[in-house]
């Protein structure tokens, strides 16, 4: 087996993941990844009475693991962006397949759930506000993929193509690449009622996604060209920050994983909602009802 030095896999005093300060015991197998720490309550607040087993908060990592009608869920907050999803997909995955006491990686390997909750811009004039979306396919602007071995065998590689000679896209930043959600995930949560697309992780809020202030951009028509874009039948939908990690690096790890978002700003007629937190609860009943 497989061994990791303390320099590979750095384990607190307690004997918790570093960054996440997760002890593997806490770890369930069904996990809601989101963005901001606050809506991990919000996802905790429905969990049955009585059920939560560990609250840990760490920077903007915040894990609480507890029940919903019998189902064992955590649900830990990345933060925004996919270098910390790049953190927490790492580490819930030693968390569940090495051995803290032995730094040994499990002869028999646990298979998790990863599902991402959030919140995206839509990229279609017929995507509403307030749509859930589901990813079938996660499209990386930000490069972490390209740090693991085998990055090409596991992406989309005549979509990226496509997408880069269409776009112009920047020759200095890095190769998109486009990786799928796992296609059970996707139905179960899903189903017949969530709009379903090909979503863009962004590796930034602002020149990353289109948007102009006082700092030109490379491509300045760069979403008129995302939203013309299409390649064997598919389009690209909306913008998020961090499926792409998560759905490259669960597929590398032998994990299922999928995002799924609401639709609170509409890039093609300008128009974003504020007050959005309602449907996002809403969309968060939805998810535990059918994971």
């Amino acid at each position: 087996m497989k061994h990791f030095p303390a320099s590979q896999l750095i384990i607190n005093g307690d004997g918790s993941a570093f960054h996440l300060h997760l002890k593997p015991e806490f770890l369930a197998d069904k996990i809601i990844l989101v963005g901001d720490q606050d809506r991990v309550n919000i996802v905790a607040s429905f969990f049955d009475e009585g059920s939560i087993e560990c609250d840990v908060q760490s920077r903007e990592f915040h894990t609480i693991t507890g029940k919903y009608k019998g189902k064992r869920i955590s649900c830990i907050s990345t933060g925004i962006g996919t270098d910390n999803c790049d953190i927490v997909m790492n580490e819930i995955d030693s968390l569940a397949n090495i051995d803290y006491n032995t730094r040994e990686e499990k002869a028999v390997k646990r298979q998790l759930e990863i599902i991402r909750i959030g919140t995206c811009g839509g990229m279609q004039e017929d995507i509403p506000l307030g749509t859930f979306l589901v990813s079938q396919k996660s499209i990386g602007f930000d490069g972490v993929l390209a740090f693991y071995h085998d990055r090409d065998k596991i992406a989309d590689l005549g979509f990226e193509k496509a997408l880069v000679d269409f776009i112009g896209y920047p020759k200095k930043a890095a190769v998109p690449y486009v990786v799928a959600a796992n296609p059970e995930l996707v139905d179960r949560i899903a189903k017949d009622d969530m709009m379903r697309g090909c979503t863009i992780a962004a590796n930034g809020f602002y020149g990353p996604q289109g948007r102009n202030l006082r700092v030109d951009i490379a491509v300045p028509d760069i979403n008129e060209k995302i939203s013309a874009f299409r390649y064997e039948g598919q389009r690209i939908t909306n913008y998020e920050m961090e499926g792409s990690c998560i759905a490259g690096l669960a597929l590398h790890m032998g994990h299922k994983a999928m995002t799924v978002c609401c639709v609170i700003a509409q890039r093609k007629i300008e128009a974003a909602n504020t007050d959005y937190k309602p449907r996002v609860k809403e969309l968060i009943k939805t998810v535990l009802e059918r994971f």
